[in-house]
């Protein structure tokens, strides 16, 4: 008899199929897959999906899940028809700025190792012969781009689950998920049924906020429409497919006017995003009954008024079309998120309770196999925080919050966006205690998870023109200057020469406090935690397999309390599951009734040390270690490290106390010249450094010695999370590493995941980039072959050009540490 768990998985659409293929082939047989419509058309978006799958984006994690979906559906087939026609994908662009985007686009490709190219007019002329070969100023061509048919391939998947023992009900509504003392037991049914589960997984697609809400969980998506028409038939598609080829011209994206089209047959099929967002309301969706090609619940019915646009740009850029009619029309609800990615991750509250929702059909393979991968090993090959529902704090799952910004993701989807954009709205939703302060210094503020954070201050461009020679930058591209100014300049100076204050307060802040919390952050990190009060330790927490979950700053404020600066939510959450059931560890997070500032730079200490009597001297409070203290009566834990590399303390008070403790350091620093500073330097200064970022620099899929982390790993220590996995590793046993490049041209500036090469070929890609204003030269960090050392020269893909860089030792500012421990 089996031992594996019981799954019951509720939704059986491209995902749910997909879940129970990759379940039943890893030998999880006892599973029960339900769905409230009929199979294998379920009504669900993914019976009317057009089913484009373009592999290329900005995230590796998402770009990995739509190749491992092409290459899986091309394997399937129902009686010899296809579930993937590889037909190719083909971008164009009409405006110089999108070309440059393609270009961009195809560095990504490169990047995650997707072949694709970017062709001038004529060859997508050849590629797409329905082009007006005038509209068009160049294109993105990826060869193994193309269609799904989703619900064939849904077939192909029931049907080989089946054979593995999976069991498929339609027609059979969840009316409650049961649970008892915290873990799922099973659902109900509508049928009165009770089926008994150990794991429940919803991949109910636009449903998923009802099926989460069934299990207590807040699921943050919504329900958008989004317009698809078909037209008749165009004389120039006759007899060139028929019903069982269907396409034979590439998939076509004409961003610049949030179109795309793809063939049916003889006929185009037409998607918009150029439309108004139309929230759906699930109780106002058709009833699931019989489901047809033409009449499902997932298809609303066809607004024209919202589509005519979108046609006169159709048939200016596809000639054929101008005497085409649109034949039918439908607006069809799928899921957008806060950030657009997926939701992935088990219930905070009901352990079993699992979700895989927002997923397209495009990634909708990818995700299925992480997924089945989290419950059968406990792990995922690919790197998932961006796709973790957990990453998102309390305020980004309100109701207001997530329709606010799933529209706008709805309306941005095919806009050139910059690394750096922020939104535009909701703004000033999460504010330090610093902020009106800020705004009066006229901070450029950028923000990240609702918080408002500056990246430079306006206040400090009278100093532009006291910036020496060799502090001076030189001017940027346009895209690289966008979202920058030459302000950072001068607070980068400032920090390294004078002082400045930064604020810190958007760091997570987790409270660990109990009998057991030693022994409970011992065992989830690489370092040392059982040191004496006021010590302050860098260390890592690593997953099971040796990857680095996040990287931590642990602070021992008392016998039995801790502050542990986190990366985010993500680092909560994990706690908090990995807490013992017993009471002996309490956490909290404190961030938001808390704030604080950075104050560094060689005069520092110069600003700090009169304001109180405790001793703030080199000997009085060493480097990795913290002190309370009051400052002009004000109570601060005081830390001292520093993520610039330079003299200084972080300063935490209580949120009350944050507006004052500003003015007292601001009024005190006046005649030191201090000034405030923001992001752009912070990133700036960290890199010459040689700081790493979590997410950014390092994830899940590297190992310490690779990130140059090791020293973070106490070689003494055992039993901690990941040990066994990085046991008996040293850096010289690498075979990638994390890798310091400076830019040889002293002036380009690249922003992340650009590809970079060696000897012609492409080798790895770029995580973090910078100007190093003290070394008056730009700075890339990069995963690249280890074997590569100090002066090994590389290039840089950037946009259509290749910018030479040369491997360089790290830190590139102070290595011997002087500045940071005087």
């Amino acid at each position: 008899m089996s031992t594996t768990p019981r799954v019951v998985v509720i939704g059986a659409g491209i995902v749910g199929a997909n879940l129970a293929d990759e379940l039943t082939a890893r030998g999880w047989t006892r599973l029960t897959v339900l769905d409230q419509g009929p199979l294998p058309l379920t009504g669900g978006s993914t019976s009317h999906a057009p089913g484009l799958v373009y592999q290329t984006g900005p995230s590796k994690t998402m770009t990995a899940f739509a190749t491992y979906t092409m290459e899986k559906l091309k394997s399937l087939d129902v009686a010899g028809a296809w579930c993937f026609n590889q037909v190719g994908g083909l971008e164009i662009a009409t405006t110089p700025e999108r070309l440059a985007d393609l270009h961009r686009k195809q560095g990504w490709a490169t990047s995650w190792g997707v072949p694709g190219e970017v062709v001038g007019p004529d060859r997508c002329a050849e590629l797409h012969p329905l082009l007006d070969r005038d509209q068009v100023l160049g294109g993105f061509h990826t060869p193994t781009d193309g269609l799904a048919k989703a619900s064939r391939a849904v077939e192909a998947l029931i049907q080989r689950a089946e054979a593995r023992g999976a069991e498929f009900r339609g027609l059979t509504r969840v009316t409650e998920v049961r649970q008892e003392g915290g873990r799922v037991t099973g659902v109900r049914t509508d049928a009165g049924d009770l089926i008994d589960a150990d794991i429940v997984v919803s991949c109910a697609g636009f449903w998923g906020r009802e099926a989460g809400a069934m299990a207590g969980m807040k699921v943050p998506l919504l329900p958008l429409a989004h317009q698809y028409v078909r037209t008749g038939q165009i004389a120039e598609l006759v007899g060139r497919n028929d019903d069982l080829v269907e396409a034979r011209l590439p998939i076509l994206r004409h961003q610049d006017n949030d179109l795309y089209y793809r063939e049916h047959n003889d006929c185009i099929g037409i998607g918009s995003y150029a439309h108004r967002p139309m929230p759906a309301s699930l109780s106002e969706l058709p009833e699931t009954g019989d489901v047809t090609d033409d009449a499902m619940p997932s298809m609303l019915p066809f607004t024209e008024e919202d589509f005519l646009p979108s046609w006169e740009h159709s048939r200016t850029l596809l000639p054929a079309l101008r005497e085409a009619k649109i034949e039918t029309g439908f607006n069809g609800v799928f899921s957008f998120t806060p950030d657009g990615g997926p939701l992935v991750g088990e219930s905070p509250e009901v352990a079993g309770f699992w979700i895989a929702e927002a997923v397209w059909v495009t990634h909708s393979a990818g995700v299925a196999r992480a997924v089945a991968q989290l419950l059968v090993d406990g792990r995922s090959d690919t790197e998932l925080h961006g796709c973790d529902v957990h990453r998102f704090d309390e305020i980004e799952t309100t109701d207001a919050y997530v329709s606010e910004t799933s529209q706008q993701n709805f309306v941005e989807i095919y806009d050139v966006r910059h690394p750096q954009q922020p939104r535009l709205s909701p703004r000033d939703v999460r504010v330090s205690p610093f902020h009106a302060r800020q705004k009066e210094l006229g901070a450029f503020f950028l923000e990240a998870h609702a918080w408002e954070r500056p990246h430079w201050y306006e206040a400090n461009a009278r100093l532009v023109k006291d910036l020496p020679p060799e502090w001076q930058a030189p001017s940027r591209d346009a895209w690289s200057a966008m979202f920058h100014s030459p302000i950072v300049a001068v607070e980068a100076w400032k920090t390294r020469t004078a002082v400045a204050m930064y604020d810190m307060t958007p760091l997570k802040r987790i409270e660990v406090g109990g009998p057991g919390a030693v022994g409970f952050l011992q065992h989830l990190t690489t370092g040392k935690m059982d040191k004496s009060v006021g010590s302050v330790t860098y260390t890592l927490a690593l997953d099971e397999a040796g990857g680095i979950r996040s990287d931590l700053t642990v602070a021992r404020l008392s016998e039995n309390v801790f502050q542990v600066g986190a990366n985010g939510n993500l680092d909560l959450d994990y706690f908090r599951r990995q807490a013992p059931a017993d009471g002996s560890v309490r956490l909290r997070d404190i961030t938001g009734g808390t704030c604080g500032i950075g104050v560094w730079g060689p005069l520092a200490r110069d600003l700090v040390q009169p304001l109180t009597g405790d001793d703030f001297s080199h000997e009085g409070l060493k480097f990795f270690r913290l002190r309370h203290a009051q400052l002009g009566g004000i109570p601060v834990t005081a830390m001292r490290l520093s993520y610039v590399g330079e003299l200084g303390w972080e300063l935490y008070t209580s949120a009350e106390y944050g507006q004052r403790l500003w003015d007292l350091l601001w009024e005190a620093g006046q005649p030191l010249g201090v000034v405030a500073a923001g992001r752009g330097a912070f990133n700036s200064l960290r890199l010459e450094k040689g700081y790493r970022a979590w997410g950014a620099d390092m994830t899940t899929e590297h190992n310490p010695y690779e990130a140059g982390l090791g020293f973070a790993v106490n070689k003494k220590k055992t039993g901690f999370v990941g040990c066994d996995r990085i046991a008996g590793i040293a850096a010289q046993d690498v075979s990638r590493r994390l890798t310091c490049l400076t830019v040889d041209d002293g002036r380009s500036v690249v922003l992340g995941s650009e590809p970079v090469f060696v000897d012609g070929a492409p080798a790895g890609y770029v995580t973090s980039a910078a100007f190093g204003h003290t070394i008056g030269r730009p700075i890339a960090y990069a995963w690249l072959p280890a074997a590569l050392t100090p002066g090994s020269p590389v290039e840089i893909q950037y946009f259509d050009r290749k910018v030479k860089a040369t491997v360089t030792a790290e830190p590139l500012v102070d290595p011997e540490m002087a500045r940071i421990r005087r």
